[in-house]
């Protein structure tokens, strides 16, 4: 199993803190049957700054240390780069990591109560460039929240999205649970990945994640993502359902 986002790299952000929390979200990683992640800690967030050949120094320590420890993981550096209009002349000036080694996908945060309104023309500027934006967590976006079609443009317009699993199998509350499905039977996400933290509330899920959405959507939707997966950090091609609108339940009141 891949995971695609993880901030288990030890104090360079807001995720492990040390390297033994490294080494115990290695093993919990292990135990729920991940195999290799993608280490991605914040980027010009406003707090965190995390430029890529420090990314992939402590990367490689990181390696070197869990081979030490007989821990069969494989780490390989990234970042989770917030929105911002540094992201053009950061590329330029090679500072910022991509999903895959072709740098074809960029894991991009929108921040956590708004979507800029640079963002359409700045993903423009980056697919003119090759590079396909991939969405993490836009289930925890106010303005998604509030209105999920909005998610529908960017992807209708070439852009991935990336949904958590702790917000699917209901981690941060019933409501973030079910926008996360609507979202994936809308084909408006593509990846499952874990967000993880640490070991306590910001953990993997990835194993109760996927046998969610099989429960939910069978095994040809946890084989399509988990392909995608494979594929990103590949740097291959994508193959993308076609998304939809999502609907709301609606409510029925009964008259008496």
């Amino acid at each position: 199993m891949l995971d695609l986002h993880c901030h288990i790299l030890p104090n360079i952000d807001d995720g492990a803190r040390s390297w033994d929390d490294s080494f115990a979200l290695a093993r919990l990683a292990v135990e729920e049957g991940i195999t290799h992640v993608l280490a991605t800690p914040h980027h010009l967030n406003g707090k965190f700054e995390n430029y890529k050949h420090d990314v992939i120094t402590l990367t490689d320590q990181l390696q070197q240390k869990l081979d030490e420890e007989m821990i069969p993981l494989q780490v390989f550096p990234s970042q989770e780069v917030r929105l911002s209009g540094d992201i053009l002349k950061g590329i330029e000036k090679d500072e910022i990591l991509f999903v895959d080694e072709t740098n074809k996908y960029l894991l991009i945060e929108f921040p956590t109560m708004s979507i800029p309104t640079y963002a359409e023309q700045l993903f423009f500027s980056l697919q003119q460039q090759g590079i396909i934006p991939v969405i993490v967590h836009p289930e925890r976006n106010q303005e998604i929240i509030q209105d999920p079609n909005i998610l529908l443009e960017f992807v209708e317009r070439g852009a991935l999205a990336q949904v958590t699993a702790s917000s699917y199998v209901g981690v941060f509350g019933k409501d973030t649970a079910e926008l996360s499905r609507q979202l994936i039977e809308a084909n408006l996400v593509h990846i499952l990945a874990s967000d993880a933290h640490n070991t306590r509330g910001r953990s993997f899920r990835m194993k109760d994640a996927f046998e969610k959405l099989e429960k939910e959507f069978g095994k040809e939707k946890v084989a399509h993502f988990q392909k995608n997966a494979k594929n990103m950090i590949n740097g291959d091609y994508i193959s993308v359902l076609s998304p939809d609108e999502v609907r709301k339940k609606k409510k029925i009141f009964g008259l008496f």
